[in-house]
């Protein structure tokens, strides 16, 4: 089985001389043949400034400044036919400076915004050539050589797509478009990856991706071309089917459409280079939805406790039970939240409610029919305090505070709404109360104030029962 490719050893076996600068001009990498060309060892001018690993005055250096220049500033492949540059030779060859000729193509490669990152050197010593034109031919080798340059800036295009190969391995998306029509030459594999690995070299965008074209990117690519100009898109939404026969796919995705630009100035064809950031707007949504959710949930619990301050103090006889009543109240509610906590919010099961509530009075007192049933938080809040009042009055006064027992049933009706019904069996007996107490009065808040249901006492003087039915769809508030 194959191993991965090691482009880095692709690119030192290269047999002619590159290298790669930074936009500072500095050494990234150069090959072998490079290193042999100049001899020089690569720890010798690893993160050198160019001139400075060889200087030069004049218009040697003016020329290849300003070809550099033209590489990493305006985005354009420039080419030097010929060049005299000399080179200083090392120690242990003599030392001194020895005049070279040479014929350079500089290839900017651009980053995810469109902005060169690096500039690409492909570079020719052809002094030898040079010198024996001039023997033979006199003033017209210059000319004659210039034929040979063009020749050679054929070679150095066709290898110099062999090592854009070599970045088409990149991580981003990266994809050329030929022509009016913006016929796919190439596309790498992070592009194939994004569009479903359908196979598009060859078709004009219309055809190969026609849902993009439906949304508008083929006028886009069409105005580029026209006006020469780069479009840096940022997080645009675009629908795509990733998989034959799927429903379209939302990504958001950052790119940029780079004209390709010929030495008349005409566009060939746009460069399409970009980044999936669909991860990232999504995880963005989230913390926003998260954080709307945690401002709104702060504020309606601050509304319930003040709420239950105001309704424990007006039943309150004392300080004391005051406090006794309210600590409990703000226990009840701290335990669903904690519930809710560690479902990041998602919600939490009606049987974890109830147990939070019950399961300190012994669970061979609680019977509880029915299946577990998924409670919204909004609606898992509401009812942790319903529950919290009938287990405290059922502890104070009803079945609890003998050796009653607590019979509970419920299910979910077609509409999504529960059903439940709180029964209290072997308790006291039970008589009509004369006033309405704060556990009352919250247990309907709850039910039929934020909850938007029913809820319905009966106080038979064989326990308690009390019915109630909520919806359970979360758009509540």
């Amino acid at each position: 089985m194959n191993g991965p490719i090691d482009f880095r050893d692709i690119f030192d076996r290269i047999p002619s001389p590159y290298m790669l600068l930074d936009r500072d001009y500095r050494y990234v990498a150069a090959n072998a043949a490079y290193l042999n060309t100049l001899q020089r060892r690569w720890e010798d001018i690893e993160g050198q400034y160019i001139f400075d690993a060889f200087p030069s005055e004049g218009e040697s250096r003016a020329s290849l400044e300003a070809s550099l220049a033209q590489a990493r500033d305006k985005g354009e492949v420039t080419e030097l036919p010929l060049i005299h540059y000399a080179i200083e030779r090392p120690a242990h060859l003599g030392g001194g400076f020895e005049d070279r000729i040479w014929s350079a193509t500089h290839t900017p490669i651009p980053d995810e915004t469109g902005a060169t990152r690096y500039i690409l050197q492909h570079t020719q010593d052809v002094t030898a050539i040079q010198r024996l034109k001039e023997a033979a031919f006199g003033s017209r080798s210059a000319t004659m050589l210039g034929d040979d340059v063009l020749r050679r800036a054929e070679t150095v295009q066709s290898q110099s797509r062999q090592l854009r190969n070599l970045f088409m391995q990149a991580p981003s998306f990266m994809a050329v478009l030929r022509g009016p029509d913006h016929v796919f030459d190439l596309a790498n594999n992070a592009y194939a990856q994004l569009i479903g690995h359908r196979e598009v070299t060859g078709l004009p965008l219309a055809a190969a991706l026609p849902e993009v074209a439906e949304q508008g990117f083929v006028d886009l690519l069409d105005r580029v071309m026209a006006s020469r100009e780069a479009f840096v898109g940022r997080r645009v939404k675009v629908a795509l089917q990733r998989e034959t026969g799927a429903p379209l796919e939302e990504r958001y995705l950052d790119f940029v459409y780079q004209p390709i630009i010929e030495s008349d100035g005409t566009a060939l064809g746009v460069f399409v280079e970009g980044v999936d950031m669909t991860d990232q707007v999504q995880a963005d949504e989230r913390q926003r939805l998260l954080l709307d959710e945690l401002n709104h949930r702060v504020k309606n619990t601050l509304a319930a406790v003040q709420a239950i301050a105001q309704q424990t103090l007006r039943g309150a006889q004392d300080p004391a039970a005051f406090a006794e009543a309210f600590e409990s109240r703000l226990l009840a509610l701290s335990q669903t939240h904690n519930a809710l906590t560690e479902s990041r919010w998602a919600g939490a099961g009606l049987r974890q409610i109830l147990g939070q509530e019950l399961d300190p009075y012994g669970a061979e007192r609680v019977v509880m029919e029915g299946e577990d049933v998924h409670l919204p938080a909004r609606v898992a809040l509401s009812l942790g305090m319903v529950f919290h009042e009938l287990a405290t009055n059922a502890a104070k006064y009803g079945a609890l505070s003998t050796a009653g027992r607590l019979l509970l049933t419920w299910s979910v009706t077609g509409d999504a709404s529960l059903v439940f019904e709180w029964r209290e069996t072997g308790g006291p007996p039970v008589a009509q109360p004369t006033r309405r107490g704060f556990g009352s009065r919250l247990m309907e808040r709850s039910i039929a104030g934020e909850l938007r249901g029913h809820i319905a006492f009966d106080y038979a003087e064989t326990g308690l029962v009390v019915r109630f039915d909520t919806p359970l769809a979360r758009d509540l508030d």
